[in-house]
C-alpha cells in the first residue's frame, strides 16, 4: 500500500473530495521522493503534482504514479488546482490550515471558488507518517549510522585551541564525508560554560582543559533525518561533572530500556525527570525527553510532560535527558531509537561511556 492510499483510505475520501498538500515534508512523503516545489491534489481517483517548468523533469522521475501538471504565467499554481477541482467534480477540499498562511488560503480559494467547502485536514498526513515503514526504516538506519560514525571519526581532530565553529565545520565533514545527502538540523556545539545551553549556537570560544564538550548533530539521508547527541571531556573533568554526566547517562539508558509499544509518553518523561531530580539537580532539566524524527527532525509524539500519547511499533523517537548548570556547563546525552513490541531497538550505535580526550 503505498502513501497516498494509506492517507485516502484513512480520510475515506468521497468521489467528490480533494486534498491540496503544500507542505514539503508531506510532498515528499505523499510522493515517496518527489523533494522540490508546488503542491499535490489528491483525490480517490487522481494524483497530481502541480509545479513550474523548473521541477517538472525531477517531479516524472521522482513520482512516476502521479500526473505532473506543469503551471505558467497564466495559469498559477492555485489557477491549475481550480481547473483540476472543476474536471473532477470536487465540492470540498481538504487543506493544512497548519501550514498555510492566511494570505495563501485567501488566494487558493479566491481561485478554487465559493462553491468549495474547505475542510481542514488536521496534520492526516503527519498522523500516518508517525509509523514508519520498513522502507524507511532502512535508510533512516543508514543515517544513524553516519552520524555514530562521524562521532567516533571527529574525536582525533578535537584538541585545545579549537573554536566551536572549528569542531562544527569538522563533524559536518565527515558526515558529508561518510554520505550525509544534507544536515538534518544546525549543529549544536556547546563547550565548557556554554554546555548549560540546551541549543547553543556554536561561536568563537576556544575549548579549553577540562570543558565538557556538547555536539548535537544529524545527517539527512533520503530525506530523512537522524539525531543524536554526545558530551565529551577535554581533559579530565570536574567532580561535579562527572557526576552530571553519569546522572545524564543513568536516566538516559533507564529511559531508552522503557521504551516500547504501549508504554505512555509522559510517563517515560518522567522517569527520567524524577530520577534527575532525586539526584539534586530538580529544575537543571527544562525540556522534553525526546521526540519522533522522520522527515522532519521533530515529529510527533514527544516525549514531554504534556504528552500523553501511547507509544506505537514503528515509531522512531529520541531518548535524549540533560543537565543544564548555568555559569559551569552541562551534559545531554542522545540515542534515535526504534520502537518495537517488546522494546527498542538504538539506531544510534555510537558508545555512551565518558570520552575523555
Amino acid at each position: 500500500m503505498t502513501a497516498t492510499d494509506r492517507l485516502t483510505e484513512m480520510l475515506h475520501l468521497g468521489m467528490n473530495t480533494a486534498l491540496v498538500i503544500h507542505d514539503p515534508s508531506n510532498i515528499l512523503y505523499l510522493t515517496e521522493g518527489y523533494a522540490g516545489e508546488g503542491m499535490v491534489y489528491l483525490t480517490a481517483e487522481r494524483k497530481a503534482i502541480i509545479t513550474d517548468f523548473r521541477y517538472t523533469e525531477a517531479a516524472e522521475k521522482a513520482a512516476p504514479g502521479f500526473e505532473v501538471v506543469m503551471t505558467d504565467t497564466d495559469h498559477p499554481h492555485e489557477k491549475r488546482l481550480a481547473e483540476l477541482c472543476r474536471r473532477d467534480g470536487v465540492t470540498e477540499l481538504r487543506f493544512e490550515s497548519n501550514y498555510l498562511s492566511v494570505d495563501d488560503f485567501e488566494n487558493l480559494r479566491a481561485a478554487v471558488g465559493e462553491e468549495v467547502s474547505y475542510v481542514p485536514l488536521k496534520k492526516a498526513p503527519q498522523t500516518i507518517r508517525e509509523i514508519k515503514t520498513p522502507a524507511e526504516i532502512v535508510t533512516m538506519r543508514k543515517a544513524a549510522a553516519i552520524t555514530s560514525e562521524a562521532f567516533e571519526a571527529v574525536l582525533p581532530k578535537i584538541r585545545v585551541g579549537m573554536t566551536e565553529l572549528e569542531l562544527r565545520l569538522e563533524l559536518e565533514n565527515c558526515m558529508f564525508r561518510l554520505g550525509a545527502e544534507a544536515l538534518a538540523f544546525s549543529t549544536i556545539i556547546a563547550s565548557g560554560v556554554n554546555g548549560s545551553l540546551p541549543h547553543a549556537v556554536p561561536g568563537t570560544r576556544t575549548l579549553r582543559r577540562g570543558d565538557m564538550i556538547t555536539m548535537d548533530f544529524g545527517a539527512k539521508v533520503g530525506g530523512y533525518c537522524s539525531d543524536m547527541t554526545r558530551t565529551v571531556a577535554l581533559g579530565e573533568p570536574s567532580p561535579e561533572m562527572r557526576k552530571v554526566y553519569s546522572t545524564v547517562l543513568r536516566a538516559q539508558t533507564m529511559c531508552e530500556a522503557a521504551l516500547a509499544a504501549g508504554k505512555n509518553c509522559f510517563e517515560i518523561d518522567r522517569l527520567a525527570r524524577d530520577y534527575i531530580d532525586s539526584q539534586g539537580y530538580a529544575g537543571r532539566f527544562g525540556h522534553g525527553l525526546g521526540h519522533c524524527v522522520g522527515i522532519d527532525i521533530h515529529e510527533n509524539p514527544r516525549l514531554s510532560p504534556s504528552c500523553h500519547d501511547t507509544l506505537k511499533a514503528g515509531m522512531v523517537i529520541t531518548v535524549e535527558p540533560g543537565i543544564y548548570l548555568p555559569g559551569i556547563g552541562g551534559v545531554r546525552i542522545e540515542n534515535t531509537c526504534l520502537v518495537k513490541e517488546n522494546g527498542s531497538e538504538p539506531l544510534t550505535t555510537a558508545r555512551k561511556e565518558l570520552v575523555i580526550l
